[in-house]
């Protein structure tokens, strides 16, 4: 820090016990739980993208985050701000209401393209999906993971970017896990995740109709979409989710 000393400024280090910096690597000075801990502590809570299912605890949670780990290592999908894996926000003690919950579903083929609930938006984009779904999905009940994430503030700058690449991570290697999807909504406390989710909903449509994650909501298929496909006031990361999941991971285009 500086003070002052007469009319001359002068450096003063000030060497703080104690004082972790959350942008080394290395020591995490006992800051961070361990991939194979379950601390609900530590962890947010469900939230109502998960509400009445079956989320994962335990073992399974772990597991499944664990693999987690690995896809989001190979997509780049990071942290800018603490330049981590996002998969390790669920083990920073600093921030134990952020990071991802998940739950099981069962999905009907048939029931994403029929008449519906009309008041149930979130599943909208699912009702008005091609019926060529079963060219691409095996007949039958589709096995489907949600996913929720929580950012560490409701201002999170990062949220929407985040929230993409994690589901096309996902989605991108679904032969590394046993889910034929996993969805992806972000939580209602960020002040954006209505945007956010609509486009979710939106690619989420658009894969169970192409089994592509790569495809790019258009600016007129989500309302309040801008031009370029990010939430409404959102800044991007040199356009790193337009990036398809085919591709091996760049660092200045993860995902």
């Amino acid at each position: 820090m500086f003070v002052t000393t007469g009319s001359r400024l002068r450096l003063v280090r000030l060497r703080m016990a104690g004082f972790a910096n959350p942008f080394a690597r290395g020591d995490d000075g006992g800051l961070f739980d361990d991939y194979d801990e379950f601390v609900p502590d530590t962890i947010p809570q469900p939230g109502p993208f998960l509400a009445g299912l079956s989320v994962l605890t335990g073992d399974d949670h772990l597991a499944f985050h664990r693999l987690t780990r690995e896809l989001f290592e190979e997509r780049g999908v990071y942290d800018m701000t603490f330049n981590y894996n996002l998969a390790r926000l669920n083990l920073d003690t600093r921030h134990p209401d952020a990071g991802y919950r998940y739950a099981r579903e069962q999905l009907d083929p048939t029931a994403l393209v029929a008449d519906g609930d009309p008041s149930n938006a979130d599943d909208s984009c699912h009702r008005a999906a091609s019926r060529r779904l079963d060219d691409s999905f095996p007949t039958g009940e589709l096995s489907v993971l949600r996913a929720e994430f929580t950012p560490t503030t409701p201002f999170c700058p990062q949220c929407h970017t985040l929230a993409i690449g994690s589901f096309r991570a996902w989605n991108g290697l679904a032969d590394r896990h046993e889910y034929d999807l996993v969805r992806v909504r972000a939580h209602p406390m960020h002040h954006k995740s209505e945007s956010i989710n609509e486009e979710l909903a939106a690619m989420e449509a658009a894969y169970l109709e192409t089994g592509d994650t790569s495809v790019s909501v258009e600016a007129g298929d989500v309302d309040g979409g801008t031009d370029d496909g990010m939430a409404p006031g959102e800044t991007g990361m040199d356009g790193m989710y337009d990036q398809s999941t085919d591709r091996q991971r760049d660092v200045d285009a993860p995902f």
